[in-house]
């Protein structure tokens, strides 16, 4: 079986350091506090570029960070970053992250239940705010994002994650984890973590590789269709993740189809229609992570529920056939290590006899 070729995708941010390496103190782990981290030390200066191409040049890594959302949040946690984070927008869910970042993650104060308010967002003390989103604007609630001249005056400096924020201004589709991993990477060199980085990134490729070698390549016309069905979002009209969208990554990693890999963005509306229109194989019941193993699993069980008792689904083939993964959403389309682990999964579940014969 011949391995995946990889496809790359097109964004515009990228990393030069103008020293080798991340070292120093702040490669450590969460002890390696905002003191440290602020002192320079290898690889700095670092100069990265945001979705247009604007510069940005970090002359030490930051002291003082706020996230956007969840998924920035988690990237620093296991970077070894974490103490440094001072505030957080969409918070992780009590027990929604495993349970070693979990703690962690519940320490840091939350600056909004949703996005963070321009004015305590500027206010924040922060000098650097990493954004998963190409707008606030876009995620409702708290006004208008600040401009690039208000987080000058107050002294932060803005970076965007690239796999979410400049993903829906790319050319092509999100069909690999390269995105998530360029992040990971930029994240490591901005904060002086470049070294756990590389050990993220490289779990990430090692997982990824012993999938393709199990399943081999898998022509399109041979990757059986795959809708992801985000049942919170509501079920009168569906949401589906289209191909610029994380989640269009990881299911192409798998060996799968997204059915609607062709929309243009991350997410759009379609009718239960255009789902019956495109007859999936495989159904990804994506609840969001309710903090409890008991309660995340009624919550499966409500979606298949739904699918097996809606009129314009229960005579898909994949709800006839029961052929359902019970797959969080947050796992699938928020960028971070566990893409790598949702892959897996998912191609366990399609190619199981080939994945004993690998044994």
């Amino acid at each position: 079986m011949r391995p995946w070729k990889m496809c790359g995708l097109a964004v515009v941010v990228a990393v030069a350091a103008t020293a080798c390496g991340g070292g120093g103190a702040a490669d450590g782990g969460e002890g390696a506090g905002p003191a440290a981290a602020g002192s320079g030390g290898s690889g700095f200066p670092v100069r990265v570029t945001d979705c247009q191409g604007v510069p940005t040049t970090f002359p030490a890594a930051p002291a003082r960070i706020v996230t956007s959302n969840a998924a920035a949040l988690e990237m620093l946690l296991r970077l070894g970053a974490g103490v440094r984070v001072i505030g957080t927008g969409f918070p992780p869910g009590k027990g929604t992250l495993p349970a070693d970042l979990d703690a962690r993650a519940q320490r840091v104060p939350v600056l909004g239940k949703m996005v963070i308010p321009k004015e305590k967002l500027l206010g924040s003390g922060a000098d650097l705010y990493i954004d998963t989103f190409a707008s606030m604007e876009h995620m409702g609630g708290a006004g208008d994002a600040p401009t690039a001249a208000e987080f000058a005056s107050a002294g932060i400096r803005h970076l965007y994650l690239a796999s979410t924020a400049c993903a829906p201004m790319a050319k092509e589709p999100q069909r690999d984890l390269s995105g998530v991993e360029g992040d990971l990477t930029r994240l490591g060199a901005v904060t002086g973590t470049s070294k756990r980085a590389a050990e993220l990134v490289s779990g990430m490729r090692a997982k990824v590789a012993a999938v393709h070698k199990a399943i081999g390549e898998v022509p399109p016309e041979r990757r059986p269709g795959y809708f992801f069905f985000d049942f919170d979002a509501g079920t009168k009209q569906p949401i589906a993740v289209c191909g610029k969208q994380v989640a269009n990554a990881v299911i192409n990693q798998a060996g799968a189809r997204n059915v609607f890999d062709g929309c243009d963005g991350a997410f759009q509306r379609v009718s239960w229609e255009d789902v019956v229109g495109k007859d999936p194989d495989w159904i990804q019941l994506a609840v969001r992570n309710r903090g409890d193993a008991e309660a995340n699993r009624k919550a499966f069980e409500e979606a298949a529920a739904f699918l097996k008792g809606f009129p314009a689904t229960r005579g898909l083939k994949a709800v006839r056939d029961g052929k359902f993964l019970r797959i969080g959403s947050e796992r699938t389309t928020i960028a971070g290590v566990g893409n790598a682990d949702t892959v897996e999964e998912i191609a366990h579940t399609l190619y199981p006899a080939q994945f004993a014969a690998a044994r």
